[in-house]
């Protein structure tokens, strides 16, 4: 089984902002969160992480040794990275949900961010098959692992909503990926903020 979670909550995500490549620990609240993450998974075989401290933070929870791979790291933003997402104007953000290829200034696209993701995919399929493998991640490479387990392009990512610390759950067999669960956040119901 391959679970893909993000991060607990910073607060760049709490304020709104476009949080890419910027580098901040988790809040008190994402602290607890990937505690519970972790409680609610519960045993894992390997654990996989972003190099970004947010999500290494979060993949200690697990208490298990934990591998880093560039590949999931956060889509580049560029010159975007800590912007107000309400800052960006309506007619870019129309531009960047039709068009996967796309990319903020200096930043990445969304079909770039794909290729990279559905490499590590593929490359921790097979191990998947029979050990469960958590990946510690963000927003934007969660939804390409999501259309990497669908076998859909990569505009799917502005159909779907990934809450801090929600878990996704892909099982890997002789057929290839099948979702199991996505968004999951009912370990975080009764967590105050």
């Amino acid at each position: 089984m391959l679970i893909v979670v993000r991060h607990g909550r910073t607060d760049a995500n709490r304020a709104g902002l476009l949080l890419g490549r910027a580098d901040p620990d988790l809040d008190d609240l994402g602290r607890r969160q990937a505690q519970a993450v972790a409680d609610a998974v519960g045993p894992v075989d390997a654990v996989v992480s972003s190099p970004l401290r947010r999500t290494r933070q979060t993949a200690a929870a697990f208490d298990v040794r934990v591998e880093v791979d560039e590949r999931w790291v956060e889509l580049d933003y560029g010159e975007w990275d800590g912007t107000p997402a309400a800052e960006v104007p309506e007619a870019t953000w129309a531009r960047w949900r039709s068009d996967p290829h796309f990319a903020p200034p200096g930043g990445e696209s969304l079909s770039e961010l794909g290729v990279r993701v559905r490499s590590a995919c593929a490359d921790m399929a097979e191990a998947a098959r029979d050990q469960t493998i958590v990946v510690v991640t963000h927003v934007s490479p969660i939804k390409a692992a999501l259309a990497w387990a669908l076998g859909v392009g990569d505009e799917i990512s502005w159909r779907t909503f990934v809450t801090p610390a929600s878990i996704m759950r892909v099982a890997v067999g002789p057929g290839g990926p099948s979702l199991h669960g996505f968004n999951d956040q009912a370990h975080l119901r009764d967590m105050p903020d």
